[in-house]
């Protein structure tokens, strides 16, 4: 058990949980008293260790994405087993778990369908799991899967002091790639040079375009990993070598417009995907490998987590108007 981490109790059914009644902006999230049904077949109760707060959720409170109201935001958290449900096997109380993919991590207690659930080995605190699970994960997918990584490979890293993007650099130059990472202001170059970048470009006072061209001798770069979108993903095209890849796995900055194909064959019949976990660990047990392999590159000191800040939950909305800000360098957490 990691230190300030709390035992179970025998009986938690009255809990915190942070609701919106409405979409907008950061204050329609407030924190409220409410009661959990039973546990039901197939699910387990959990005390929140740490809830992380992930772009989704900004959309999902603003109506970007359209959820059922009333809603607790959270997709992403950590705690430890209270109670399990009947068809319950592999739990038991006092079990160290984490969570992702499932509403609600936003309180002090959730029901997690037990299929949902990985477990968090011992030397792991519970806030580390919480702060890896979504962006470690869909770092280690974009690393070894939907491109992989290894020696000789040039990559661009958008958003590279970020949470994943810093996960991402990590992981890239470990397999032997030349990463380039790419931040939105100056200040966040020492991070992303930290986190494995061998070369940091601001893309917005520098042609990022122009930089990977010079920096690779005309070439061009094999893969871009963008989570940026509009305000990055024609450069980002324009930066690729004959039959590179261009990975969007986010749109921090708004959509990219639609896409002719001849586009793609006019810059050098480039590939184009859209990225996400879900198509690729469609089981339960596809997750839990991938946590843990997550989880073995921290415990064996390759992969740093990294930590912006953390938040009480009463403190939701400003957690979001700091992700919101783009200024964050890792992680953001609320901590029940």
């Amino acid at each position: 058990m990691g230190a300030g981490e709390r035992p179970p109790a025998e009986s938690d059914d009255a809990v915190r949980r942070v609701v919106m009644d409405a979409y907008g902006p950061p204050d329609v999230l407030t924190l409220r008293e409410v009661r959990l049904p039973p546990v039901a077949a197939g699910e387990v109760l959990v005390r929140v260790a740490a809830a992380g707060v992930n772009v989704v959720d900004l959309y999902q409170r603003s109506g970007t994405y359209q959820v059922a109201l009333p809603f607790t935001p959270g997709i992403e958290g950590s705690g430890t087993v209270l109670r399990v449900g009947a068809d319950v096997t592999g739990l038991v109380p006092g079990d160290r778990v984490g969570w992702m993919g499932q509403p609600g991590a936003y309180a002090t207690h959730c029901l997690v369908p037990a299929a949902r659930l990985v477990p968090v080995p011992d030397g792991l605190s519970l806030t580390g799991a919480a702060a890896l699970l979504i962006q470690g994960m869909t770092a280690h997918l974009l690393a070894t899967e939907v491109y992989p990584l290894g020696d000789g490979v040039v990559c661009v890293v958008h958003s590279a002091a970020g949470g994943v993007g810093g996960l991402l650099c990590q992981l890239a130059a470990r397999r032997g790639a030349t990463v380039i990472g790419t931040v939105s202001r100056d200040d966040k170059s020492a991070a992303a040079s930290t986190a494995g970048a061998h070369h940091v470009v601001n893309y917005r006072t520098t042609s990022f375009a122009a930089r990977v061209r010079d920096i690779t001798g005309g070439r061009g770069a094999d893969v871009v990993y963008d989570a940026v979108g509009r305000d990055t993903f024609t450069d980002g095209l324009a930066c690729l070598r004959p039959g590179g890849a261009m990975v969007l796995y986010g749109q921090a900055s708004g959509a990219v417009d639609p896409v002719d194909p001849a586009l793609l064959n006019s810059l050098g019949s480039l590939f184009l995907t859209k990225a996400s976990l879900s198509h690729y660990d469609r089981t339960p047990d596809q997750t839990r490998r991938r946590a843990a392999a997550v989880f073995d590159e921290v415990l064996a000191g390759r992969l740093r987590i990294r930590t912006h800040a953390t938040f009480p939950l009463s403190a939701a909305p400003a957690a979001h108007e700091a992700l919101a800000s783009r200024r964050t360098v890792g992680k953001i957490l609320l901590l029940p």
